[in-house]
């Protein structure tokens, strides 16, 4: 078969001839129709990523966990961790049985491939308990995750949407009610986190972590004791760096509150979430932006940086 072959940590994976998988005891072959190249699949593949000795403990290998594909019956399925060396980026690929899941029937197998994005932008509720008319800052809202969060923040009932990015012209892009560029000093973007703050940043989805969010978060601070408006922060990525440095007064006296994006989750919200978006999906009211590539170009499509937000969907 053909897929996209991986022969070094930090390569770049090429199309080529690979083994045809053989399922064995409790696993079943998979027919690949469509996978998502997200940066953890890049990061894992560097080996900068803390799973990447998981994956790829023997070279050479195929990249990216998890795809759409038909079972041998024919039925359509999101799957995921492929047995080793057998990725998703390939004509066909090898998982137990059960590390499946049908798809939503009327949903195109290159959209379902990116439903899963649109999940994490849910914590806004199932981690912060965002409200209807409350307010949204959208930390990184210029990449994937970042701009399905601007949209699903709409959907939830968000009274005001602000985004974060570093482009002008890609956050112009971004329909929200405010933007800010934080490719600015640190006294600039305080300023501009404080200009559009109006009554509060009632949630914050954090794609970025590193030094925009240590800014955000000296600037909420207060400058006279008061009872501040409570903050929800959810950190749900580390694109601008993995650590903070954050000072005791920006938890002491602010209102912030601070969680992870897995806050709330388990497996009936899971599938309640899942449920809505799909809904939404059918619907039209969430779109997706993509850029379908066949595998055969995927040595050029993997170090492509013209996507602009979109989301890189292979397909065999």
């Amino acid at each position: 078969m053909k897929a996209a072959v991986l022969h070094e940590i930090g390569g770049v994976p090429r199309y080529e001839d690979f083994p045809d998988p053989v399922a064995g005891e409790d696993e079943v072959v998979i027919e690949v129709k469509a996978v998502a190249v997200e940066n953890v699949d890049k990061s894992i593949a560097a080996g900068t990523h803390y799973a990447s000795g998981q994956y790829f403990g023997r070279l050479p290998a195929i990249p990216a966990f998890d795809g759409i594909g038909a079972l041998p019956d024919g039925t359509l399925v999101g799957f995921g961790n492929p047995r080793s060396p057998y990725g998703a980026l390939a004509e066909r690929t090898v998982v137990a049985k059960g590390s499946y899941a049908p798809i939503v029937e009327g949903i195109d197998p290159v959209i379902a491939t990116v439903l899963a994005t649109a999940i994490t932008a849910m914590s806004a509720r199932t981690a912060a308990g965002l409200q209807a008319g409350e307010t949204v800052l959208v930390q990184g809202a210029t990449g994937v995750a970042g701009r399905l969060a601007v949209k699903v923040a709409r959907l939830l009932g968000a009274g005001r949407v602000v985004a974060t990015g570093r482009d002008d012209e890609q956050l112009r892009e971004v329909r929200a009610d405010a933007v800010i560029n934080t490719a600015v000093d640190d006294d600039a973007l305080a300023d501009a986190f404080l200009r559009e703050k109006g009554d509060g940043y009632d949630v914050v989805l954090d794609f970025l972590w590193g030094r925009p969010t240590e800014v955000l978060l000296r600037a909420l601070v207060p400058k006279s004791f008061a009872f501040p408006r409570p903050t929800r922060l959810v950190q749900i990525g580390e694109s601008a760096g993995a650590g903070i440095a954050l000072a005791a007064e920006s938890l002491r006296t602010s209102g912030v509150e601070i969680c992870g994006a897995a806050k709330g989750l388990n497996a009936q919200t899971m599938q309640q979430v899942y449920g809505e978006i799909v809904a939404w999906t059918k619907s039209g009211e969430l779109t997706f932006d993509v850029v379908t590539v066949p595998l055969r170009d995927i040595e050029h499509a993997w170090q492509r940086t013209d996507l602009r937000g979109r989301r890189l969907v292979v397909v065999p």
